[in-house]
């Protein structure tokens, strides 16, 4: 590695955009990501190094000029690829925002999902980090910008959809009939009662089915065992939670994790730095450079 170029660190910096977009700048010199997914659309590119990942049974190499592209509940992990680490920036994205970035009215059948977590277009790469540069610089008075922000986040994100997207189509691996409706009061017995210490008993009598069965069916539909799933469903609602000013120790209990010390180590596993870390960068935005 060249003398000039900094060495990545364990660090990562998040700004808010307009309609909940978050922007994050991260490098890693050896953080690792535990399975996890996000409610919304995750769009990156990595800068430096190269990021290892795996989504839905492949693994990834990612590197400078790359974009990862994560669908809502895509479940994903994440971690260096080499010993001098790796460095990007990401957008979260909510996924209704996505979903008008497109007009339905001239594109009926328009691309809505990303088809692959991981593709190289170096051109748009460079439009994504030069656009994601101007929204970090513009973070601390978007007041008399907003319009021509959203407008260009539109317009990237109808791009990239153009280029790499892929129509709504039915999941192949998604069970059929009384499975799928079973599955789905699973999902969302999860979502109602992530707080509670559930267990695959548990999930099985919502299924009637049998806990063998249930694992084995979910993870197929969801591309996630059901104990991610509920993961994610408590980091998303702390996430909720901190934003609302709670005590990071009531938000622990609230969402169902042991203790202060199990809430860290999940929280930091999925989103890469601390709740306490993620409450002073998100709850009080900053210049992000």
């Amino acid at each position: 590695m060249s003398k000039h170029v900094r060495r990545p660190v364990n660090q990562a910096t998040f700004g808010v955009l307009p309609h909940g977009v978050t922007l994050m700048q991260a490098d890693f010199a050896d953080h690792a990501f535990e399975r996890h997914s996000h409610e919304g659309f995750v769009i990156g590119a990595t800068t430096y190094g190269i990021q290892r990942f795996r989504c839905k049974g492949r693994q990834y190499d990612s590197q400078a000029g790359d974009f990862v592209l994560f669908n809502p509940d895509e479940d994903h992990d994440g971690r260096r690829g080499t010993e001098e680490g790796f460095r990007y920036t990401l957008w979260y994205v909510p996924e209704d925002f996505v979903a008008s970035c497109t007009d339905a009215d001239v594109e009926p059948g328009r691309k809505r999902y990303f088809a692959n977590p991981h593709v190289t277009d170096r051109h748009m790469a460079e439009r994504f980090r030069a656009l994601s540069g101007g929204l970090a610089e513009a973070n601390t008075g978007l007041g008399a910008e907003s319009l021509r922000t959203e407008s260009l986040m539109r317009v990237f994100i109808g791009t990239m959809l153009g280029r790499h997207g892929e129509r709504p189509q039915a999941d192949a691996t998604h069970a059929r009939g009384a499975d799928n409706a079973a599955l789905s009061r699973v999902r969302d017995y999860i979502r109602t009662y992530y707080a509670h210490d559930l267990t695959v008993a548990d999930l099985a009598a919502v299924a009637g089915l049998s806990r063998a069965h249930l694992t084995r069916a979910f993870s197929a539909a969801y591309h996630m065992p059901p104990h991610v799933y509920l993961n994610a469903m408590r980091i998303r609602q702390a996430q909720a939670l901190i934003r609302r000013g709670m005590p990071l120790t009531a938000v622990a209990l609230e969402c169902g994790f042991a203790d202060q010390s199990h809430f860290t180590r999940r929280f930091k596993g999925g989103v890469g730095v601390t709740p306490s870390a993620w409450r002073s960068m998100h709850c009080a935005p900053r210049r992000l450079s």
